[in-house]
């Protein structure tokens, strides 16, 4: 798998939860809590009826190097949902796919489309998943804290594992930055005490009626005193809600891509003072007959505020991308000259 399999995130480390090396379906490890008075779920009926629509996916590379995730079946042809961190070995180095079924079978899998920035892809079992169940898709809007919840997934390559817990918080912004500079965002994310490590990734998140609310992806643990993660659970774990997995999935499904809207504009934050956090975003492109050239913003102009709120970091103009839709709108104050002015940009469909 590619380097950027561990990732930071001051002050305490955050890893995308996918294994290196680990062997695939070694052991069958199940941890119910059915009668744990802080969890109403029953993980036993969780993990009859949910572990079959659960897969274990290999990546292998030319290299011979490998590793694995997990994914759920969640549309008829053997449709597979995960990470793209799981099966970027694929994407980047023309690595084989293969998925491991909860009684043993397996079947080679192809790569039917992936998105970095969301860090979700979706594979195709070459055997259509026959007979296999679909994961019902749960309403992760109705999602509450303090609610249990199960996730199962291959951590350390360990398949059929059922872990329970609890929504620790939600709405969780969590960026992953990766070595190539580019950063990946899981965007109101759900944090559970669920206990999820490496190998998890692309995995379900389910509530008490076995619905997916959640694809687990990133853990966050306390480094050492020399910077180096820990790498193992301490209880803060990350799912994307499926209330942004399923638009995405299905755009996969039916393009291959996603086309997140565009802002046709390029910035970078400034400081008044280097103490000081960013005081704006100074616009440094904008693409001719785009969003940006529309609302009258000019190379020079600094940014103050995007939809009411300080701009301070260029993250905030990705945020609004993937967040919004093509003819949605967004509230722009800006400084050119000295004079403070606003404007509103429209946001459009890439080119």
């Amino acid at each position: 798998m590619p380097d950027r399999v561990r990732r930071w995130w001051w002050p305490t480390s955050v890893a995308v939860a996918a294994v290196l090396g680990c062997a695939v379906g070694a052991l069958v490890v199940v941890a119910t809590q059915d009668d744990d008075p802080l969890s109403a779920c029953p993980a036993t009926t969780v993990a009859r009826d949910v572990l079959p629509s659960v897969v274990t996916i290999s990546v292998a590379t030319p290299e011979g190097s490998g590793g694995n995730g997990t994914g759920a079946i969640v549309r008829d042809g053997g449709y597979i949902l995960t990470n793209e961190h799981v099966i970027s070995a694929a994407v980047d180095g023309g690595g084989r796919l293969s998925v491991h079924y909860s009684n043993g079978e397996t079947s080679p899998a192809t790569l039917v489309g992936a998105d970095f920035t969301t860090d979700l892809a979706v594979i195709r079992a070459d055997d259509g998943g026959y007979h296999r169940p679909l994961l019902e898709h749960g309403d992760s809007d109705a999602v509450r804290v303090g609610q249990p919840v199960v996730a199962l997934g291959a951590p350390l390559g360990l398949s059929n594992t059922v872990t329970a817990g609890i929504v620790s918080a939600l709405g969780r912004y969590v960026p992953i930055p990766a070595d190539t500079g580019e950063v990946a965002h899981l965007l109101d994310a759900i944090q559970t005490d669920a206990s999820i490590n490496p190998g998890n990734s692309g995995g379900p998140l389910v509530d008490c009626t076995g619905a997916q609310v959640g694809v687990n992806s990133a853990i966050s643990t306390v480094p050492s005193a020399d910077g180096v993660a820990g790498g193992g659970s301490v209880g803060l774990g990350f799912a994307i809600p499926m209330s942004i997995a399923d638009p995405i999935a299905d755009q996969l499904i039916e393009t291959g891509r996603v086309a997140h809207p565009v802002l046709g504009l390029g910035a970078r934050a400034v400081d008044d003072d280097p103490t000081d956090v960013p005081s704006g975003l100074e616009v440094t492109a904008v693409v001719p007959g785009g969003p940006a050239a529309g609302a009258g913003l000019a190379v020079g102009d600094l940014i103050t505020e995007i939809d009411g709120d300080p701009a301070q970091h260029t993250e905030q103009l990705v945020l609004v991308s993937l967040r919004g839709e093509v003819g949605d709108t967004v509230a722009i104050t800006y400084l050119r000259a000295g004079d403070r002015r606003s404007t509103e940009l429209t946001l459009a469909a890439p080119r």
